[in-house]
């Protein structure tokens, strides 16, 4: 674990050393960590992106020219009046502050920010493919005191490569067929696709319907919140991890996280087999 600055300690990196990138920045204006440099209290939105662009250029930069990044992002309300949040550094006590959200550009009182999307088109237009995006839907999620829409049970995880090709290893995370064909005379329409040749195992023949292995994974992942931990409030749950690490890196790889918190990241990496990198601005955060 490396303790510092993101895009500072980014910089020293050489450049093509990692296989894949596997994070979750600070949500903007959602929670303040209590330490200088932060990410995420930014007034302006457009700032805000403009740091992540930053901190994701020196990410492609040390990245292989067929490595993947893996990045998940939670969107937020407007709001004009103060609200108090609560942070905590460590295991010291909780300490309240104020807050006040202000309104700006395009965004009015009660516009949901649009953060996730805003991000993964700046990210696009800085040169990242944009792959695909993914609904990770949390089932045990937080309740909200709202009445006027529904309740939030999703966040975004989005798949951007460096390249038009890349490692992906589609076998890896597969998941079981949900039903046998009913006419056994189909056959899939014509030979799998393989991304990267060093990706997955072309292991379907041609006019073969259902893959051996299973489907192909889907892009709604229903996963479990995960309590904070070690003084952070907003840990990544293992198992959203796992398939991000199992189809983006190969084995005995690197997997880099700039903003690993506690260090989830890591330690999934490193029970799959993989070595992991971490980049973590408080000092306070252990790794756990």
């Amino acid at each position: 674990m490396i303790i510092g600055d993101a895009l500072t300690e980014l910089k020293k990196l050489p450049g093509e050393s990692v296989n894949c990138c596997v994070t979750s920045p600070p949500y903007w204006q959602l929670r303040d960590y209590r330490v200088d440099g932060q990410i995420g209290l930014e007034n302006d939105p457009s700032q805000y992106i403009s740091k992540l662009v930053a901190v994701f250029r020196e990410v492609r930069r040390v990245l292989r020219k067929d490595g993947t990044l893996w990045l998940n992002l939670g969107d937020t309300y407007m709001s004009a009046w103060a609200c108090s949040r609560v942070s905590r550094i460590g295991q010291g006590a909780p300490q309240a502050h104020q807050r006040r959200n202000r309104l700006v550009g395009d965004l009015k009182e009660k516009d949901m920010a649009g953060i996730p999307w805003r991000v993964a088109f700046a990210l696009q237009k800085d040169g990242w493919y944009l792959r695909t995006d993914i609904i990770w839907h949390k089932p045990n999620g937080l309740p909200e005191r709202v009445r006027d829409r529904p309740t939030r049970a999703h966040e975004y995880l989005f798949l951007f490569s460096k390249s038009r090709r890349y490692y992906y290893d589609v076998d890896a995370i597969r998941e079981p067929h949900r039903s046998k064909p009913k006419n056994t005379g189909k056959h899939w329409p014509g030979p799998m696709f393989r991304n990267h040749p060093s990706g997955g195992s072309q292991t379907l023949k041609p006019r073969q319907m259902f893959h051996p292995l299973g489907r192909n994974k889907r892009t709604v992942w229903t996963i479990p919140v995960s309590h904070g931990q070690g003084g952070h409030f907003a840990t990544f749950p293992e198992k959203l991890v796992e398939p991000c690490i199992l189809a983006g890196c190969p084995l005995g790889g690197v997997v880099l996280d700039p903003f690993a918190g506690t260090g989830t990241m890591l330690r999934v990496a490193l029970r799959l087999g993989r070595k992991g990198l971490g980049i973590e601005l408080n000092p306070a955060y252990p790794l756990r």
